[in-house]
């Protein structure tokens, strides 16, 4: 079902979605990969499991996992996270992830924000240093409609794939918190360099 719903991702939001993806070609095809992205609107996590390209299981707010959805979910292989408490067992089942060379997404926000990654958690630097995988930050502009303003009839989404982070090992806290820092500036970056090619093209 997770190939499925790859497939249904890759296309479903054409219709609605006028979608530029900037450098696809960073994205490695194999190994075990950390994606971090922005978040600012329900879209992004589905939209980006359809375009990256390769499996892949994000970490989802356990929130989300309730009826229906909850059914679905856990059939493509996504993990239920708490949001501002410990929750080591989807951690832990994300470094298994890892560790068979496969892909974890995380919205190092925690949760729909204004995309400006300022509030970035230690999850995915954790994850990476704990597993020796490469970060790939990723950002997607114009999935989020601002308040007062009407819905633009197919408005352009532009996603900008970074290139790869390695995450240097040990170091404890203060290690771990500057691998986070790295990974929010890397993050931060993207988002200006996005904003500004997405001005001068308008």
């Amino acid at each position: 079902m997770h190939d499925l719903a790859r497939w249904v991702g890759s296309w479903c939001f054409r219709p609605v979605l006028r979608v530029r993806v900037h450098h696809a070609e960073r994205i490695p095809a194999t190994g075990p990969v950390v994606l971090v992205a922005n978040h600012t609107a329900f879209v992004d996590g589905p939209l980006l499991l359809g375009l990256i390209g390769r499996r892949a299981a994000f970490l989802t707010k356990r929130e989300m996992f309730r009826g229906p959805l909850a059914w679905l979910l856990r059939r493509i292989g996504q993990l239920a996270v708490r949001r501002g408490e410990p929750d080591p067992a989807p951690l832990r089942a994300a470094v298994g992830v890892l560790r068979g060379g496969g892909m974890i997404g995380v919205f190092p926000e925690g949760t729909r924000g204004a995309g400006d990654v300022m509030a970035a958690q230690h999850g995915a630097a954790w994850l990476a240093r704990a597993t020796g995988a490469a970060v790939l930050p990723v950002v997607v502009r114009g999935t989020r409609r601002h308040e007062g303003l009407r819905r633009r009839f197919r408005p352009r989404v532009d996603v900008l794939v970074g290139v790869p982070l390695t995450v240097a090992p040990g170091g404890g806290r203060a290690g771990l918190t500057g691998a986070t820092e790295t990974v929010r500036a890397a993050l931060a970056g993207l988002v200006v360099e996005l904003d500004e090619r997405r001005s001068n093209s308008e």
